[in-house]
């Protein structure tokens, strides 16, 4: 294979792709070339080189630039690692699938960062409204007392893991594959303790319940994450604690139901208020009254919209309106004197004019009926 072909040809891209189609097109190219899968074939190994050594070139954004404007002669003279510096298998391995096993080669060594937690806080409707406190408890890893973090009795020393050899990571063959795992014994740090805390066991850090406390912010809706920063898992050995999320979760009203900053409810109606008008008047989630004028001739299932009464939202900035809908209700038990007054409102309907779409109705299947005989 020619020393001087093209990068982007060797990799089947255009010069203005995109990390990622890079990337995936080396590994597409990578697996298809390696000398495990093309034994004994040279013309394989070279090209396998050769595009290992152009991605190496082309991921980097310092010297792709320089490639693009000078191309091979940017890296003469040693100013690039040329094809005979590829390793084993392993190492592209690494760098295809490297961030899938927490770095790969470039993992930290020493004290890690403790693990971001999760919990599930239940908020009724009214604490969403005005905004709240909650406490809860937790079990979560917090750092050891008796050794500060360290994980160590006084003056103990660390020393480098046997396991590993100080990598904090240990190679396991798969078939042609080379996978890196944690290592079990110094877990990631690359180093043991000589003489662990009896209370740690050398781990410095301990499990224990906590009890915490949060603000609810006013106009918190169902799925609102909250974080506390520093209050997750204490990380092994002294490193700093994660953080602690918060999902919160609104238990339902009986009464009330909410869509973003708007807040519906529905209301019955009596049939006479519906017939002749009048106000009705519910009290509001911030407990001041709502007053709603019913006009005469009111329908069940009309909504009634109030500015200003909903949700606060989130952030402060406006609160949303309330929707009323009214529920007619008709009477379960009337005494005489009603039923002699509704008797006699009956006998002098006058029809279309005063239940228009009852009127309207029975027309239309009057005439849908006339029309099957004709």
């Amino acid at each position: 294979m020619k020393a001087d072909v093209d990068y982007y040809e060797l990799l089947e891209v255009e010069r203005s792709c995109d990390d990622a189609t890079l990337k995936a097109s080396y590994r597409k190219l990578a697996m298809r070339w390696h000398p495990d899968k093309n034994p004994g074939d040279r013309d394989a190994e070279a090209r396998f080189k050769a595009i290992s050594h152009a991605y190496e070139i082309l991921k980097d954004p310092q010297k792709r630039s320089a490639y693009d404007r000078y191309g091979h002669a940017a890296f003469q003279g040693g100013g690039g690692a040329g094809p005979q510096d590829f390793g084993g298998f392993s190492d592209i391995f690494e760098n295809i699938f490297g961030e899938f096993m927490g770095g790969g080669r470039n993992r930290r060594n020493g004290p890690q960062r403790g693990a971001d937690l999760r919990h599930d806080l239940e908020v009724s409707f009214e604490d969403a409204f005005t905004g709240s406190e909650a406490e809860f408890t937790i079990d979560v890893a917090v750092t050891c007392d008796s050794c500060l973090g360290s994980g160590g009795k006084p003056g103990a020393k660390m020393q480098t893991c046997g396991t590993c050899q100080g990598r904090g990571q240990v190679r396991m063959q798969n078939g042609m594959f080379i996978v890196e795992r944690t290592c079990p014994q110094c877990h990631g740090a690359g180093s043991k303790i000589s003489d662990p805390c009896e209370t740690c066991h050398g781990e410095g850090r301990v499990e224990r319940r906590k009890t915490l406390k949060v603000a609810i912010p006013r106009g918190v809706d169902d799925g609102t994450r909250i974080r506390l920063a520093r209050e997750g898992e204490a990380g092994p050995r002294g490193g700093e604690p994660g953080d602690l999320y918060i999902f919160v979760h609104m238990k339902p009203h009986s009464l009330w139901k909410r869509e973003g900053t708007t807040l519906f409810a529905a209301v019955p109606l009596s049939f006479v208020t519906a017939a002749l008008g009048g106000e009705i008047s519910i009290p509001g989630l911030d407990r001041e009254p709502v007053d709603i004028k019913i006009p005469a001739g009111t329908q069940t299932g009309r909504q009634f919209r109030v500015r200003g009464r909903g949700f606060p939202a989130l952030n402060g900035h406006g609160t949303g309106d309330l929707v009323v809908q009214v529920d007619l209700e008709t009477p379960a038990k009337m005494s005489p004197r009603q039923k002699e007054l509704l008797e006699e409102f009956r006998s002098i309907e006058t029809g279309q004019s005063s239940c228009p779409k009852s009127t309207g109705f029975f027309d239309r299947i009057k005439s849908a009926i006339e029309g099957l005989t004709d």
